[in-house]
């Protein structure tokens, strides 16, 4: 019975000097959680016999349990580097329409031949589908969620509808006394222009020119459309009141506009339009800024154009991408447009030990950890993503080198017991 005592002390420190030596070996895994192995004490006996007199029968491995604490952050240039401070995982999939989900700490996730977000095995990083403005969820639902993809582009173009122009107009200028004409600058005050788009994405010049009347306090504003300087757009004539504000017309009360009227730009006799491109509706050009906040001014200062904004896009190439801690894609375009993408998510078990290790850093649900519950990161319980960051192995070294010399002691120790038994034993066989 001393043998097989012994036997099992062995076979116990062999488990745990192969449970320290894994977690050295995987000290710089990302993610990587280390394990503990866990033993009990073995003991049987019938009721016949005296408990008082029985003697253990060794020991056995109860479990090797992977211990979840939080592991320290390392900080890359990767935007798709992610890592998780507090509770939860990244759900992952092995293909784009699979339910079959694996649940990882580790975060070095990268674009794919098809820019989706994957994993270092193809895996793709599973997310919530969002408004693409306000980046609200749809759902937290675990079987709604799908693969996140990064498109190149913006996608379709957006033709401009409003022009938004505020400008100080200098109050000590005076009418220049000629019929305007575009081509000659000695007919208007001053001028400025913007870029705008049409239906295809193709960029236009709108130039507006500001015109001093015999009237005070009073503009002429033209606009043309490119080079076409033979037929301008207008006028419309702002008002200014003795304090220099701009007068607002009404009822209802509204800034005055200048309306390039879209019949006339999709004519192609006018030449406006020479592409193919068609407006649907009219460019108004507004004298305010978008807010409605603040409007064109005179007074005794020089021109000074104080807002010139629009709200078309041509199409726009990928710039970047950035990951918040509630886990939002946002995607980031070089015509200036911003698009919500996605929402990173997150899931949390019941009971996290009783996950099953399929390598790889990852897990598997099983009954013991019960069902995963989906949800959205920096709220609640879930932890926050942050990006460009890793979230290295939890495994202290100098703790696991202690351990090693711990093991190593008990094997020697189990060892000696073992030949101490193979001595007496020998010394009875020789007993004559």
């Amino acid at each position: 019975m001393s043998f097989n005592i012994a036997l099992s002390g062995l076979a116990a420190a062999q488990k745990d000097l192969d449970t320290t030596a894994n977690n050295i070996a995987n000290v710089n895994t990302t993610g990587f959680k280390e394990s503990r192995a866990e033993f009990a004490d073995v003991y049987a006996t019938s009721i016949f016999a005296s408990g008082r007199t029985k003697v253990g029968d060794g020991v056995t491995t109860s479990v090797v349990a992977q211990q979840f604490n939080q592991g320290s952050l390392a900080f890359t240039n990767n935007s798709l580097d992610l890592a998780i401070t507090g509770e939860g995982f990244f759900a992952t999939a092995p293909d784009r329409l699979s339910g079959d989900l694996t649940y990882t700490r580790a975060g070095n996730f990268k674009l794919d031949k098809d820019n989706f977000i994957v994993d270092n095995r193809g895996n793709f990083l599973q997310g919530f589908s969002v408004d693409p403005e306000t980046g609200q969820n749809q759902s937290v639902s675990l079987s709604t969620t799908q693969p996140i993809s990064i498109p190149t582009t913006a996608g379709a173009p957006r033709a401009t509808n409003n022009v938004f122009v505020t400008a100080n107009l200098n109050s000590s200028e005076v009418n220049i006394g000629a019929a305007f004409d575009a081509t000659d600058p000695a007919t208007y005050s001053h001028s400025t222009s913007v870029t705008v788009y049409d239906s295809l994405g193709e960029s236009h010049i709108v130039s507006m020119y500001f015109v001093k009347t015999p009237t005070v306090g009073e503009w002429d504003v033209h606009a043309v459309w490119d080079d076409v300087t033979a037929a301008p757009f207008g006028p419309t004539t702002l008002e200014f009141d003795s304090a220099g504000e701009l007068v607002i017309p009404g009822p209802p009360p509204a800034p005055p506009v200048l309306t390039l009227d879209n019949a006339l730009l999709n004519d192609p006799a006018n030449g406006y339009l020479t592409n193919g491109a068609q407006y649907l509706n009219d460019v108004v050009i507004n004298f305010r800024d978008p807010a409605g906040i603040r409007t064109p001014t005179q007074y005794a200062a020089p021109f000074d154009v104080t807002n010139l904004s629009q709200d078309g896009t041509t199409v726009g190439n990928l710039t970047g991408v950035d990951i918040d801690a509630f886990g939002r894609v946002l995607a980031t375009y070089s015509n200036g447009d911003e698009e919500y993408l996605a929402q990173v998510t997150l899931v949390q078990f019941a009971n996290v030990q009783g996950l099953k290790q399929v390598g790889n850093t990852s897990w598997q649900q099983t009954i013991t950890s019960g069902e995963p519950i989906a949800g959205q990161a920096n709220v609640g319980t879930f932890g926050a993503i942050n990006s460009s960051a890793l979230e290295q192995s939890n495994v202290n070294l100098t703790t696991e080198l202690v351990d090693l010399i711990s093991a190593q002691r008990n094997f020697q120790a189990n060892s000696r017991a073992l030949e101490v038994n193979s001595t007496l034993q020998q010394t009875v066989l020789q007993i004559r």
